[in-house]
């Protein structure tokens, strides 16, 4: 269950950063109150997750994915630039969130 709980905290936050976006400096109001609502569910989520991951694994894997998520919705969605670097470093953040996870991070 706190593995769901992390995911549930991970497209939350991705959501959430997504409103941030729309919200074009809190500027739209529908957004802004989204972005709110789901950086909520997503700390909340991620509370519940880290009582059986532990913090390190289940902060990382949630901050990771969530760069990773983003950088492809700014790519794809929003338009954004995309380079080799780019591509490369998003390669290196999946490497090391699966490492963590490897590594034996749950209780």
């Amino acid at each position: 269950m706190s593995w769901l709980f992390l995911l549930l905290a991970i497209m939350s936050e991705v959501t959430g950063t997504t409103c941030m976006k729309l919200s074009v400096g809190f500027t739209q109001l529908l957004p802004s109150i989204a972005m709110v609502i789901f950086y909520g569910i997503s700390l909340t989520s991620l509370t519940f997750a880290i009582k059986k991951i532990d913090v390190s694994v289940a902060y990382a894997i949630w901050s990771g994915l969530g760069t990773v998520l983003i950088a492809i919705i700014g790519i794809l969605w929003f338009k954004e630039p995309a380079n080799t670097l780019k591509i490369i470093s998003i390669g290196l953040v999946i490497m090391g969130v699966i490492g963590l996870n490897i590594s034996g991070g749950s209780h």
